[in-house]
């Protein structure tokens, strides 16, 4: 990665790519024809071969909306600390709601997983 310090979070990494993207006509046309390699390199991680992704461009006529998948939560249950601050209302934050809400190491999506590590 061109940049001193490496994104942490999916957001920080879209946004890194897209700002890429934006600034480079070479790099946006890779991200469009080949995304799981140049995710890749650019992140220095290997994706499983069952992991694949997908990039397409908005245009002013063509909106997209990506849905998330939903997580399996089927036997799930919370830690007695993540019940104590359920319980004393401690929680207050998106964050601290999704940390409850994937308790026991669940992730919303495999990519995420991998991209969060990186």
């Amino acid at each position: 990665m061109s940049e001193q310090t490496s994104p942490r979070t999916r957001q920080d990494i879209e946004a890194h790519i897209i700002a890429q993207a934006w600034k480079n006509e070479a790099y946006k046309q890779e991200l469009l024809s080949n995304p799981k390699a140049l995710i890749e390199r650019e992140f220095g991680i290997k994706l499983p071969a069952e992991i694949t992704v997908q990039v397409m461009e908005e245009t002013p006529t063509e909106l997209y909306f990506s849905l998330p998948m939903r997580p399996n939560l089927s036997g799930a249950e919370l830690s007695d600390e993540q019940l104590e601050t359920v319980a004393g209302g401690a929680f207050t934050t998106p964050a601290c709601i999704a940390s409850i809400v994937v308790a026991g190491g669940f992730v919303a999506g495999a990519v995420d997983g991998f991209l969060e590590n990186v």
